[in-house]
């Protein structure tokens, strides 16, 4: 009998790239397959920044995972080489930036097939911002410099996510009204410090790094504004 794995993906509001105390990033390798998994990160979103770089190699370096770097701006590998590293991976981690630059680039090079590939064969797809935008079909972005919808995620989470929905001047009025018109379809808006895991598309876990740290989900409510509920997160640091 064929064991089918399990598709999962995180989405975060924070990692090392902002967070001092590293405890979303330990709790994403605690779900990781393995011992010692394998973590690819993508940068396409911030056009490949040397300097994001080095803080995701700093930062997991000293963790019990062995990282690696996918760059498309300056692509080394050809079509096979793409795939097999790309499955050969535990933990595919993106960075932030322009979501639909990231998306559009994804496409060119063929990483979008990969990705969803290396989903079904249950690979830990993770993000922050732009990386957890990119997972959904639709996602609230500043990706063309105002707030805006943008319906062309890869789909791999339904529905529509919002980062940033507490730390950014607008973000929470702005998403609860595209939602309420249909504008964006429901969907999860993390506030900064919250970490999701999702398994074959349903919440499985919601955990926070600081106090008070949310998860919502938005839906509208028919009568042309947006139902928002606090999903409960347990503090990281504490027993599940």
């Amino acid at each position: 009998m064929v064991t089918v794995p399990a598709r999962r993906l995180v989405l975060l509001g924070g990692g090392f790239s902002t967070d001092e105390d590293g405890l979303l990033d330990d709790w994403l390798l605690a779900r990781a397959r393995g011992p010692r998994p394998r973590v690819c990160f993508l940068p396409t979103a911030s056009g490949d920044a040397p300097g994001y770089v080095d803080r995701f190699l700093d930062a997991f370096r000293p963790r019990h995972c062995e990282p690696a770097v996918l760059p498309l701006f300056r692509r080394e590998l050809d079509d096979d080489a793409l795939r097999a590293f790309l499955l050969a991976q535990d933990v595919v981690y993106v960075g932030g930036g322009n979501t639909a630059n990231l998306l559009a680039v994804w496409r060119v090079h063929g990483v979008d097939r990969l990705l969803r590939e290396a989903y079904d064969r249950g690979t830990l797809l993770c993000g922050i911002s732009a990386g957890a935008n990119c997972w959904a079909g639709a996602s609230h972005t500043d990706s063309f410099g105002p707030l805006a919808v943008l319906r062309d995620g890869l789909g791999l989470l339904p529905g529509s996510v919002c980062p940033h929905y507490d730390s950014e001047p607008g973000r929470r009025p702005s998403y609860r009204r595209a939602v309420a018109t249909g504008a964006l379809p429901a969907g999860w808006a993390l506030e900064d410090g919250v970490g999701t895991l999702f398994t074959d598309g349903r919440l499985q876990e919601a955990v926070a790094r600081r106090p008070g740290a949310r998860l919502y989900r938005v839906e509208p409510d028919g009568r042309g504004t947006a139902d928002e509920r606090a999903v409960p997160c347990r503090p990281l640091g504490t027993t599940a």
